[in-house]
């Protein structure tokens, strides 16, 4: 389809009653024209990271030349997937409202209640964890949990979790938050309690874990290097 990708970022992040939808056209090789409009990635996929898992999969099922090389390489071979999910940050923690509360609620109070967007955010983050959660028990059940690094903070609050503040004061603030993160311990989700815990001290930060899975790929590109490259036998 050959889209921009600023037009691809700018749908992607049109979200509702934040920013607006976005329309574009894409031209193909025949000249004809069609037309996009969209209105957030996030209403399909708010974590993307079971899509990335998925068109992997794809691939490898349609037997897609780059793998053919790798006859250990299963669609359902999770063990040799490496997966590094980065969240965007959330309030998840902040206990802004109750049951108690939101039964009082109308439809306006379902969007701007607690001064923000309660229906939306429940979506959001409901969808986020889901993803996690089931991709954690995926690699957990196969002792492969090292190869699934997830790194969130769901203790924002304020400003620091809205997603339409653009000051340079709020951005300087994410940038600080983002380089925290980085010297904290690595996080799992809890599968009994479904909340993100830290683990144990010895399992490193997420700078050490980062590093980890990029010494991992420097070496997975090394070794098919080394291979002839893929044919296309179909």
């Amino acid at each position: 389809m050959d889209a921009k990708l600023s037009d691809i970022c700018i749908g992607t992040s049109a979200a509702p009653t934040y920013l607006p939808a976005h329309n574009f056209q894409t031209q193909n090789e025949d000249g004809k024209f069609h037309e996009f409009n969209l209105i957030d990635g996030a209403i399909a996929a708010n974590n993307p990271t079971f899509i990335a898992i998925s068109e992997v999969t794809k691939q490898i099922c349609e037997q897609n030349p780059y793998f053919k090389n790798f006859d250990e390489m299963k669609p359902t071979n999770y063990g040799k997937f490496l997966v590094i999910s980065i969240g965007t940050g959330s309030a998840k923690l902040e206990h802004k409202y109750d049951a108690k509360i939101a039964s009082k609620w109308g439809v306006f109070g379902w969007l701007t209640g607690g001064g923000s967007n309660p229906i939306i955010d429940a979506f959001a983050d409901a969808s986020d964890d889901m993803v996690d959660y089931h991709i954690s028990v995926v690699f957990q059940s196969i002792s492969s949990q090292k190869q699934y690094l997830r790194i969130q903070d769901d203790t924002l609050s304020g400003a620091d979790s809205s997603v339409d503040i653009s000051t340079k004061e709020n951005m300087d603030k994410l940038v600080e938050i983002g380089t925290n993160l980085l010297k904290k311990p690595v996080s799992r989700v809890n599968l009994t309690t479904g909340l993100f815990e830290q683990l144990d001290i010895n399992a490193g930060t997420n700078e050490e874990a980062l590093k980890r899975f990029a010494k991992l790929l420097s070496e997975e590109k090394r070794i098919r290097n080394s291979k002839p490259p893929p044919k296309d036998k179909s």
